[in-house]
């Protein structure tokens, strides 16, 4: 889980040239936040990656902080997002000691686990992080219907004197999709390229839902929700809502 530094320095230019709004983002998981609990005012992103999302979720929260696995995205965070923590941390594992309004997990990185088992644990952890009433928003892989196998995509940009190449090749193995990337760039210094591979299960919808309710809370999938980061057939969101009643909101310093 987690990704390298130079995935890392890529990874929002290559959204942002593909057409990724994350302003706009923040802005509608806000009005989904503020359907159930008008209240919020405290967020924790896991899986915060680069604090794209979070640099705009800030603009509607009082306090907000991130979490992710991978020093290079947090690096990368923390140099956008001064004064805010973002923790160092697993999402199967990981104890802040507090509670907040909305907990969010963007980008599919909840199915970058080992099993299904560990899904359902990390849905668990982030829950234990709401206080009663609060909102915990996923957005999850592809389910085992609408996964392309074999899908091939390229992307190209340039950007500061430099050209960037961006190829994938999507495949299914067995419960398993792996995803392999591969990047070229060329700058005054001549070219240099990377590989990654990502693997993520392809979990059900109903799995989702099943890990939601283990772990105390209310669940509603919604469908139209659609990110413009340049996935076909994006499947959505996870909503829900941890049981218990709200308190009255508290103002962070």
């Amino acid at each position: 889980m987690g990704y390298g530094a130079a995935h890392a320095e890529l990874y929002d230019p290559v959204f942002l040239s593909r057409g990724k709004d994350f302003e706009a983002e923040a802005e509608g998981l806000n009005r989904l936040v503020r359907s159930r609990l008008p209240g919020a005012r405290s967020l924790l992103d896991v899986a915060c990656g680069t604090g794209a999302h979070l640099e705009n979720l800030a603009k509607h929260f009082d306090h907000v902080e991130g979490l992710d696995h991978s020093p290079a995205m947090r690096e990368v965070a923390r140099g956008r997002l001064p004064g805010v923590a973002v923790h160092p941390g697993d999402m199967r594992d990981f104890e802040l000691h507090r509670t907040f309004d909305v907990v969010t997990c963007m980008g599919s990185g909840l199915a970058e686990v080992d099993s299904p088992e560990q899904m359902a644990g990390s849905v668990a952890r982030m829950s234990a992080h709401l206080a009663p009433g609060g909102v915990l928003i996923v957005e999850p892989w592809y389910f085992p219907d609408n996964f392309l196998d074999g899908h091939a995509a390229g992307h190209l940009f340039r950007e500061d004197g430099r050209v960037v190449s961006r190829l994938t090749h999507s495949a299914r193995h067995g419960d398993k999709s792996r995803v392999e990337i591969r990047f070229m760039i060329v700058d005054s210094s001549g070219f240099r390229e990377f590989t990654e591979v990502v693997v993520k299960y392809l979990l059900p919808k109903e799995r989702y839902e099943a890990a939601f309710e283990r772990a105390g809370c209310s669940v509603e999938f919604v469908p139209g929700f659609s990110l413009a980061d340049g996935r076909p057939n994006s499947p959505g969101l996870f909503v829900g809502v941890r049981a218990g009643e709200a308190a009255e909101p508290v103002r962070h310093a």
